[in-house]
């Protein structure tokens, strides 16, 4: 599957996107807001990301700028399964494009095959001191649950605290993204 915004071009990815996934996500303070990715970072952790089993049904993109050039890798998101079933929308930025408004372009795309897959409902966390990364969901609509939970990040070496977030997908696409 494959998906394109004004800005964004949404792909799979593949082998020969390893050296450029890489250098993007090469950045502790990236990796370390995210559950499953290890720190450091490098190009065997990205070949081996590139070649892990992804679900058929649930999406996995990385995120290039639609350049008048060869198109840049600025990020990746999806959705995955969480072990009691409920299907989360994830994210991450390189640090060169943040404040750019990448991740809530992307967002909005992926909420779209969400709702085109039948899905009713997303879930989202974001670990409690990334802030910056509610607001994003926030701005797509994810209204907080009231609960927190102690998630695994593997680049922290253990737990930390997430807010959840839910995101019901009957609401018509107007009422949920914020200006």
């Amino acid at each position: 599957m494959f998906a394109r915004t004004a800005r964004l071009l949404l792909r799979p990815g593949w082998t020969e996107d390893a050296p450029a996934l890489a250098a993007a996500i090469a950045d502790e303070t990236i990796v370390r807001n995210l559950a499953t990715a290890p720190w450091p970072y490098g190009l065997k952790e990205a070949e081996a990301f590139l070649a892990s089993p992804k679900d058929p049904l649930l999406p996995t993109f990385l995120l290039f700028a639609r350049t008048t050039g060869a198109p840049e890798l600025v990020g990746a998101c999806g959705l995955g399964r969480r072990p009691s079933g409920a299907v989360e929308l994830g994210y991450w930025i390189a640090r060169a494009h943040w404040g750019k408004g990448f991740a809530t372009e992307a967002g909005i795309q992926l909420i779209e095959i969400a709702r085109t897959l039948g899905l009713a409902r997303l879930e989202a966390s974001h670990f409690l001191d990334n802030p910056a990364s509610g607001r994003v969901l926030e701005k797509l609509g994810f209204t907080p649950t009231g609960f927190t939970a102690e998630r695994m990040s593997c680049a922290r070496g253990g737990e930390a605290t997430t807010r959840l977030l839910r995101l019901s997908l009957a609401e018509p696409a107007e009422q949920r993204i914020a200006a």
